[in-house]
């Protein structure tokens, strides 16, 4: 990003923690690898705890365990790109766009916009079509959320509310509140 000969941009997509974690919980056995490696990740970078360790879960709910352990690492890391982020020198925040998904889905066209202007793109008619209809398709799967499809984004923004307890989103929001507040969640 320092280098004035390299014309790079950065657009860092968030999403809503407690939706990512609704999303994860419904493909828990698909994601434990992942998680593992998330968690490792934490012993590298030597990032703190938001909070002490539980106790080991047990067996069947093992995968749940690791998932939630993934998504607290994953908040610490956003946190931490954030905060380096609003300290960067103006010339490097100009290069560097956050996008929350849910005003992408809000909003599509609105955003797509945003995005391409940023990066200095035109705006094409196709690309407008394709964004609405990703965004705006007619059907929402919340037993496959990871599938890549014309389908309601829209659903799946609020979807977490219905289907989280409230545990799991006091622990969402205990684990991932500084960035939340940050993004505006």
């Amino acid at each position: 990003l320092r280098e004035p000969g390299l014309n790079l941009r950065v657009v860092q997509l968030f999403r809503d923690p407690r939706a990512v974690h609704n999303s994860r919980l419904k493909a828990k056995q698909a994601l434990l690898r992942e998680s593992v490696q998330v968690l490792r990740s934490r012993h590298r970078t030597e990032l703190p705890r938001a909070h002490p360790p539980p106790p080991g879960p047990p067996p069947h709910r093992r995968a749940e365990f690791f998932l939630s352990g993934a998504l607290e690492v994953i908040c610490q890391a956003w946190l931490r790109d954030l905060l380096l982020a609003r300290r960067a020198p103006a010339v490097l925040r100009r290069r560097y766009a956050q996008l929350r998904y849910e005003d992408l889905v809000r909003e599509p066209r609105t955003q797509l916009r945003r995005l391409l202007r940023f990066a200095g793109l035109p705006v094409l008619p196709a690309m407008e079509a394709f964004v609405v209809n990703m965004t705006r398709g007619t059907a929402y799967s919340s037993e496959r959320p990871f599938l890549i499809s014309a389908r309601d984004a829209r659903e799946a923004v609020h979807a977490w509310r219905e289907r989280l307890s409230r545990q799991q989103v006091r622990q969402v929001e205990a684990a991932c509140g500084k960035a939340m507040s940050l993004l505006a969640y």
